[in-house]
């Protein structure tokens, strides 16, 4: 069942996201330009401007960011469905008389079946605009997966104790800058795919590249007991990686 669901939800991925593709390159390729000047507006905000004028632009760029998504007619058609379903579901709420029903748990049959799990505080979590940045003291580690709107992010390892195997730090950004300061003795994997921005991973550094997937890793990663590896996405941003 869970399997079945799992391709449900994968094929209107593919069917919405053919759609957007189809409007964007042959119905309305305007969008396209609009969209790009939007995301650059609010990089080149984030990455060069300061005070006032890179306030300006920033809100400028987001707010022509959101008029072109909306201007979608395949976004309106989302939104239209989406608005749809919940009328539908407060009707049938409204509409279906409650029925309420006693649960007799067995308690050692619940004490069987329980599994214990341990629940941790995340470093970060998801925000559209506030900045994530690990403490500059000692912190306990915990594995990081965050999506991002419009914010940079600063990981710093030099204050922590990794566990063994393999610890994962992903993040997803729509424009931002990240930094990750690595300790020397530590092996390291980093993917890292973006549309528009640059790149410095230790040696290996390019800017304004377009489009792009980046995989380096260190030599020794693969025997390492204790290693890291990271995932980052961007629309517009800049990652760095460096020895610290």
């Amino acid at each position: 069942m869970f399997k079945q669901l799992k391709d449900n939800y994968a094929n209107w991925v593919y069917v919405v996201g053919g759609f957007l593709l189809l409007e964007l390159f042959v119905f309305n390729p305007g969008l396209i330009f609009s969209l790009l000047v939007s995301i650059g507006m609010m990089y080149i905000s984030k990455k060069s401007l300061q005070g006032g004028i890179g306030k300006i632009l920033f809100w400028v760029g987001l707010l022509l960011l959101i008029v072109s998504i909306l201007n979608m007619i395949t976004v309106k058609i989302i939104l239209l469905t989406i608005l749809a379903y919940y009328l539908f579901q407060l009707f049938q709420k409204k509409n279906t008389t409650d029925v309420i029903k006693p649960i007799i748990k067995d308690k050692e049959t619940e004490t069987l079946t329980e599994e214990p799990i341990i629940k941790k505080k995340s470093l970060f979590t998801n925000s559209f605009y506030n900045r994530n940045i690990t403490p500059d003291h000692v912190y306990e580690w915990n594995d990081i997966n965050i999506q991002c709107g419009i914010t940079n992010t600063t990981v710093d390892l030099s204050y922590t104790v990794l566990p063994e195997g393999e610890t994962v730090i992903m993040i997803k950004n729509i424009v931002g800058d990240v930094k990750l300061y690595i300790p020397y003795d530590m092996e390291v994997s980093i993917n890292h795919s973006v549309l528009f921005g640059s790149y410095h991973i230790f040696g290996e550094e390019e800017e304004n590249v377009w489009n792009k997937n980046v995989s380096i890793r260190t030599a020794n990663f693969d025997q390492a007991e204790t290693r890291v590896k990271i995932f980052t996405t961007f629309i517009a941003g800049s990652l760095e990686v460096k020895r610290i």
